[in-house]
């Protein structure tokens, strides 16, 4: 007799088990019997290790003659269409990836995206464009505890307030500051925390795409796993320091989108995803072997549910825009007559008008690119996002005076938006440019300037911002390294020599006929000898009279720290 027919017969010979019928066939009823088998029924497992041949079959015997059942066996085989005839298959009640006929992926907390260095701390210490880093992997290099050090709050200097009547020293920090932070932001990401941390209501960043053509170029052999731990390690924080109804978009293309959406899936929760917008940028394209690329993913995610979304702030007009006319502020408008025609426009200019508009779809045509769009806008980079675009994530995800974050800042286009809207804002950038491009942006904007969505807005200038610096003497040394003239390595070498950054692996041996080496071997020597746990000043170690930071330094982070017996 075959284990189908076995186990059948033994069954159908306990009345528990049969669905009462009209006839006298009886019938298994299956649903029951899956039940009972998933809470290890002791009368159901004792039938089956009555028969040896069913034992052998639905049991792990071990060695000291225990026997464990096999549910996920057991549940397969009463699936089975040779078993019970109204399993046509034993996939037939569900859709999803699996292991096995009864491993479902999206059951088992285990499953998730892997891939090389993942549980990597990745510093990502480029601060030119042109840079190309042999980046470092912090488990590499450090212990776990080192690693926490890392990541430990951070000294900030060079503290500068902007406003209309130009650049002043800080003499103190408000809680409604506009921040703009220049630094390697994981490390600025961790330092906010204690300042910050639940009370972001929206992060939008545009980090590097990771095309092989943008500013992502760290490490070729690892490159989308470079990425990934870039992004990962950034995005855990991130959401640490986001409020609970706050939002975070993330604006990529095709190279990453997908990858990214995964990966936020397990930091943020599959059931936290809110949108897969569609930027249809527009422009043109010579193409001509595949369809040209015109649109941009952004994909939203939220901490919880209960996230804040004003959809009356972003309403647009129909897609008939025939039967529409613009005033001078851009908003569109619809005036039927007696007979329900449509006025001409210049014959209900002075009329009352009723505004239309309807909810604004995932996929958004409107919004031109920076390379296609008209008018006067601030253009620092290709690839750089147009004012409109911040301005409606802006709209719908914030109230005036919310916190609004951007650790890619990049041309600064996150900050002059939120400043214009009445948001309060931290931008973050580690790249040299950020004096030079963001920070004048800014300026211009606290000026008045009329670029972007300055007549939209009604702006008319004013505000104000404080920026500041990452302690970072380490860093420093190592890029004096990198541009010195042969003539002065020897004296880098004696400075590093009597610095409190000198590597603890570092062994005198090392030290010995460095004037003999050739100029790249001095340089890459004197920028191995740095220890990368002390590339920043820790917090704890502000008193520390080795790094010798200011007392106004000292004034200013005890209160951006909330370290003043407050």
């Amino acid at each position: 007799m075959s284990i189908p027919e076995k186990l059948s017969n033994l069954l159908l010979a306990c009345d528990k088990y049969l669905i009462s019928t009209t006839d006298d066939k009886p019938i298994l009823n299956k649903t029951l019997i899956s039940s009972i088998a998933r809470n290890y029924d002791v009368e159901l497992l004792s039938l089956l290790q009555n028969d040896q041949e069913l034992k052998q079959h639905f049991f792990t015997i071990l060695p000291n003659g225990v026997a464990v059942f096999k549910l996920n066996t057991f549940l397969t085989f009463i699936n089975n269409r040779e078993f019970l005839p109204d399993s046509f298959t034993a996939y037939k009640n569900r859709i999803g990836l699996a292991t096995d006929k009864d491993h479902y992926l999206k059951n088992n907390k285990d499953v998730v995206l892997n891939w090389a260095y993942k549980d990597c701390v990745l510093e990502g210490g480029q601060t030119k464009e042109e840079d190309k880093r042999a980046e470092v992997f912090f488990n590499e290099v450090l212990a776990p505890d080192q690693i926490n050090r890392l990541l430990d709050d951070k000294v900030f200097t060079n503290w500068k307030r902007y406003d209309k009547d130009g650049e002043h020293k800080v003499s103190e920090l408000q809680k409604t500051d506009n921040l703009i932070i220049k630094g390697n932001n994981l490390v600025v990401l961790h330092s906010l925390k204690k300042r910050f941390a639940g009370k972001v209501k929206l992060i939008y960043i545009d980090p590097p795409y990771n095309t092989g053509n943008d500013s992502f170029g760290y490490n070729d052999r690892f490159n989308h796993s470079t990425w990934l731990t870039f992004m990962k390690n950034r995005l855990e924080v991130a959401k640490e320091l986001l409020a609970e109804d706050g939002s975070i978009y993330i604006n990529l293309d095709y190279n990453e989108t997908h990858y990214c959406k995964i990966l936020m899936d397990e930091i943020f929760g599959k059931e936290n995803s809110i949108n897969d917008i569609v930027w249809n940028y527009r422009g043109t394209s010579n193409s001509k072997q595949q369809f040209a690329k015109k649109h941009d993913n952004i994909i939203s995610y939220s901490k919880t549910r209960d996230y804040f979304f004003n959809a009356d702030a972003v309403r647009v007009p129909y897609d008939d825009m025939g039967k529409f006319n613009q005033d001078n502020e851009g908003k569109w408008y619809q005036k039927w007559d007696a007979n329900k025609n449509y006025y001409p426009k210049q014959e209900f200019i002075d009329e009352k008008w009723v505004i239309l508009g309807k909810n604004q779809y995932d996929v958004w045509n409107d919004i031109p690119s920076m390379a296609t769009s008209h008018g006067k806008e601030f253009l620092a980079f290709a690839g750089q996002k147009p004012e409109a675009l911040i301005e409606r994530i802006i709209l719908a995800s914030t109230n005036q005076g919310d916190i609004i974050l951007d650790y890619h800042l990049g041309s600064g286009t996150t900050a002059a938006v939120a400043h214009k809207m009445g948001r309060q804002y931290i931008g973050v950038e580690q790249m040299d440019y950020i004096e030079t491009v963001s920070v004048e942006r800014l300026k211009k904007v606290i000026d008045g300037e009329q670029g972007g969505i300055s007549k939209s807005q009604n702006w008319q200038g004013g505000g104000e911002f404080v920026y500041c610096e990452l302690a970072n003497d380490a860093e420093e040394f190592r890029r004096e390294v990198m541009i010195a003239s042969a003539d002065k390595l020897n004296n880098l070498f004696e400075k590093a020599k009597n610095s409190s950054f000198l590597s603890y692996h570092v062994n005198n041996a090392e030290f010995n006929g460095f004037e003999t080496l050739s100029e790249q071997q001095k340089r890459e020597l004197l920028c191995q000898i740095v220890d990368s746990n002390t590339l920043y000043i820790n917090y704890d170690d502000i008193d520390d009279l080795d790094y010798k930071v200011s007392d106004a330094d000292k004034k200013l982070n005890k209160a951006f720290y909330n370290d003043n017996g407050e």
